[in-house]
């Protein structure tokens, strides 16, 4: 291990430990006030503190079907409100906030809340940290810090949901929008990449199809060879690993597919005439 890599790991151990020991035998949230008490509005490194009213809180959990299976993080977790929720909710939870006393309140709160083999508080940037692993990321931000987030959220695993207070990720149209007194919460699902030129084949048949897709989030275009002849794709769409399309065969036939991509690989079912289903595989080349 590098003299680098230890000493981040250390600094990052130490914004954990220091985060856990304050307060760490509070029995309720009053006595973890008295050491510092946030106030409304105040300045942060990137953000003020407005905390998420509790009813959004838990309409952001619902849309991303939060459960005891999830590892949820939450960005930017001011005083630990929503990762205090999930971890309520049996999952895993992750708080990332950059304020020193704001993380040692919100990791005080969890003491509190007898939460601390669910849910954790780390003091460090969201834009160093790591969170690839997170199936549920939830965050309220502002606009251009959603927009630096992006690519990093696009990147991580396919399924993977991410809900946002307020403010979208500019042309990354959300998959859900939901309205509670005057304000919005968005979720997103992380789609699988799917563009390119794919090789479909049917099982038990000779049949092959080549699909050229092109990918803008969770939209895709696109077209499909059957025979000689090129048809376009029909509400193709991507949600998480699961790639939807219609299409027209050489037969004038109207074909649907349902499908699962996992890197180059793609495996699913085509639907025709009368409701009868083909399995189907596929490559990308």
């Amino acid at each position: 291990m590098s003299r680098l890599l230890r000493s981040s790991t250390a600094i990052a151990l130490a914004g954990v430990l220091a985060a856990s020991m304050i307060n760490a035998d509070a029995k309720d949230r009053r006595e973890c006030d008295r050491d510092y008490k946030p106030q409304v509005g105040q300045s942060g490194k990137d953000v003020v503190w407005v905390p998420t009213p509790d009813e959004i809180v838990q309409r952001m959990l619902r849309m991303a079907k939060v459960t005891p299976q999830d590892l949820v993080y939450d960005l930017g977790a001011g005083d630990g409100k929503i990762a205090i929720a999930a971890g309520k909710i049996g999952a895993t939870s992750v708080g990332i906030e950059y304020n020193p006393d704001m993380a040692k309140l919100a990791q005080c709160y969890v003491q509190a809340e007898e939460l601390a083999g669910k849910t954790r508080i780390i003091q460090g940037d969201v834009f160093k940290e790591d969170f690839s692993k997170a199936t549920v990321v939830t965050m309220y931000l502002l606009p251009e810090l959603n927009l630096r987030l992006r690519p990093t959220i696009l990147n991580m695993k396919p399924g993977t949901r991410v809900t946002s207070h307020q403010f979208t990720m500019g042309d990354w149209e959300p998959d859900e929008t939901a309205e509670v007194d005057y304000r919005t919460a968005y979720l997103w699902i992380v789609p699988a990449k799917v563009d390119g030129t794919w090789t479909l084949r049917e099982q038990g048949s000779s049949n092959a199809y080549t699909v050229n897709l092109t990918q803008k989030y969770q939209k895709v275009s696109g077209d499909v060879a059957t025979g000689s002849a090129k048809q376009p794709l029909v509400g193709a769409t991507v949600r998480g690993e699961e790639v939807r399309f219609a299409f027209n065969d050489d037969k004038g036939v109207t074909r649907t597919m349902t499908g699962t991509v996992r890197g180059n690989e793609l495996t699913g079912t085509l639907k025709g005439a009368g409701g009868t289903e083909t399995k189907v595989t596929g490559t990308r080349k």
